[in-house]
């Protein structure tokens, strides 16, 4: 079982993708990329890390990308190469190539998907996120 974050500002969306999530590991949930990253740093803190977050681009406080980025500032400072960083998977609504890229390239996310997400969606993204 793993650990996995679901970081998204609205509450159908925390409680769908838990749902959706329940069957890999536990799952805690957060409402913006402020709290996202508290979490985060906490969860290094414990020595108890995160496996997967999925991050959902648009929020309040701190966006998806801005959260992300931090993320992979602080996992820098610890000295963690890229196979021990944690898996983020950037969750949009907006079916956008640009976004894309930038989660990929400025953020630095695993995978990217968009919304509706659904149990194939899930199934299929961490298949590959189980098996990196």
């Amino acid at each position: 079982m793993i650990k996995i974050l679901v970081a998204d500002d609205e509450l159908n969306n925390r409680i769908l993708m838990a749902k959706l999530l329940e069957r890999y590991g536990t799952v805690d949930m957060v409402v913006d990329g402020r709290e996202a990253v508290d979490a985060f740093l906490m969860a290094h803190t414990e020595e108890a890390p995160y496996d997967v977050i999925f991050m959902d681009i648009m929020m309040p406080n701190m966006d998806g990308h801005q959260a992300v980025q931090a993320m992979r500032k602080k996992e820098a400072s610890l000295g963690l190469v890229s196979r021990n960083e944690v898996k983020v998977i950037m969750v949009t609504a907006l079916d956008s190539p640009k976004e894309a890229m930038k989660s990929y390239y400025n953020d630095g996310c695993t995978d990217y998907v968009t919304k509706p997400v659904t149990q194939q969606k899930i199934d299929h993204l961490m298949d590959g996120v189980v098996a990196r």
